[in-house]
């Protein structure tokens, strides 16, 4: 049954992750990836994508995306103006069919990873518009008489920030996966795949320090993976000595985003400073 998936060099996976991939992949049901932002959930979609040896899709859902969006667009204001001024052969309807993402993955004629990314954006019906076509891996073109039909099922990723609750419908049709916030050891090890190099006593600083911030009560948005690679970066470049990183944590705007929450760190800093003695 296993597929094998066992992350890649540049994505680590726990043991509970590659078993849900897994079994994704063999009941051929859409894998539906929640957490944090700044876990990897769209990571895992191109990690999986290259480790089956798949051509990966992406269809990034916003507020006003319709299910719709994905099987195909009619181009009508296209073939207005060619009607208008002559340009191609307006009575051939299928030169203004636009296949969507979910429409490409099944007309692929090899199998895909489709990344159906932040599903939770869209309008509360939009998932359940979707499982239609999942289930029957086809949809009809009523313009053109086509029917779509998928020579092979694609591996369906869906992630979801948990902004809104899914439709109970939706959720039974999906192989489910929290991706909870990476332990010392863990995030230690996602650190060392982007800085090898990096001295010891400096990931041990930064790491004790990221996640200080990260237990600040109130921030408006806590510091994600992504930040604390790009945080260490910073330390590199800008020469910061580890005993440094804990006592002053620089570089704030690099690992915070939002003013309030640098704000706040400050004031966390200023209040620690003046409970250590001088000289401590």
């Amino acid at each position: 049954m296993s597929t094998g998936f066992a992350g890649t060099a540049g994505y680590i996976a726990g043991d509970e992750l590659r078993a849900a991939v897994d079994v994704a992949v063999a009941l051929e049901r859409p894998l539906l990836v929640r957490g944090e932002p700044g876990t990897g959930k769209t990571l895992l979609a191109e990690a999986i994508a290259e480790a089956l040896g798949m051509e990966l899709l992406v269809w990034g859902v916003k507020s006003t995306t319709r299910a719709q969006d994905g099987l195909y667009v009619y181009d009508t204001v296209q073939r207005l103006y060619d009607s208008q001024f002559g340009e191609g052969d307006p009575s051939d309807i299928a030169r203004y069919i636009r296949l969507g993402r979910l429409g490409e993955a099944f007309a692929s004629p090899t199998r895909v990873v489709l990344l159906i990314d932040e599903v939770d954006k869209a309008d509360l019906e939009f998932p359940n518009d979707l499982l239609w076509e999942l289930d029957r891996m086809s949809f009809h073109i009523p313009e053109t008489g086509r029917t779509v039909a998928a020579v092979q099922r694609p591996v369906v990723v869906v992630t979801s920030n948990a902004e809104k609750e899914l439709p109970d419908a939706f959720l039974r049709r999906c192989v489910f996966h929290y991706i909870a916030f990476p332990g010392p050891e863990e995030l230690e090890a996602i650190v060392r795949v982007h800085h090898p190099d990096l001295d010891e006593s400096l990931l041990a600083a930064a790491l004790e320090a990221f996640y200080v911030l990260r237990s600040f009560e109130g921030l408006q948005k806590r510091p994600s993976t992504s930040e604390l690679i790009d945080w260490v970066q910073a330390l590199v470049i800008g020469g910061v000595p580890a005993e440094r990183v804990v006592a002053e944590l620089p570089f704030l705007g690099v690992v915070l985003k939002t003013p309030l929450d640098v704000e706040m760190a400050r004031r966390h800093l200023a209040v620690r400073a003046r409970r250590v003695p001088r000289g401590t």
